[in-house]
């Protein structure tokens, strides 16, 4: 089974422009999607991990599809709350991946490199709203 999920990556973004931060956060949290679908696939065939797993997919998915919903937004407003609400679903998805670990559904250590993921892209979404809330 891929086990592509829970591998440590190594890669590093750096940006210098808007668009160029939007392009990178886009192709990031769409590989971060794309994560999230192998972990998926990888759970256990239990009713709590597929239920738990749907959860997670939902929350990781719609992450991903927010934040490229942002990007075409229409108006700082319409961006803001569209950036709220890519916030919200990483930090649901953040809450499953703590569940699958902590019901002992999957180790730890193979979650630590999503959790990490997961977090570092909330961080900087939640800094992203910030920084535009200042500007107001």
């Amino acid at each position: 089974m891929d086990n592509d999920w829970w591998v440590e990556e190594s890669n590093e973004y750096e940006y210098q422009a808007k668009s160029e931060f939007a392009d990178a956060m886009k192709l990031r949290t769409k590989e971060l999607v794309l994560r999230h679908i192998k972990l998926f696939q990888a759970l256990p065939p239990t009713e709590e991990a597929r239920l738990i797993g749907k959860q997670l997919l939902r929350s990781a998915s719609s992450t991903g599809a927010n934040y490229r919903a942002a990007c075409r937004a229409r108006s700082k407003a319409e961006f803001f709350a569209k950036l709220s609400v890519t916030i919200e679903e990483a930090d649901e998805s953040l809450f499953w991946l703590e569940i699958l670990e902590e019901a002992d559904i999957v180790e730890a250590k193979k979650l630590a490199s999503l959790k990490t993921e997961t977090t570092t892209i909330l961080k900087i979404l939640a800094k992203a709203r910030h920084t535009l809330r200042e500007q107001k």
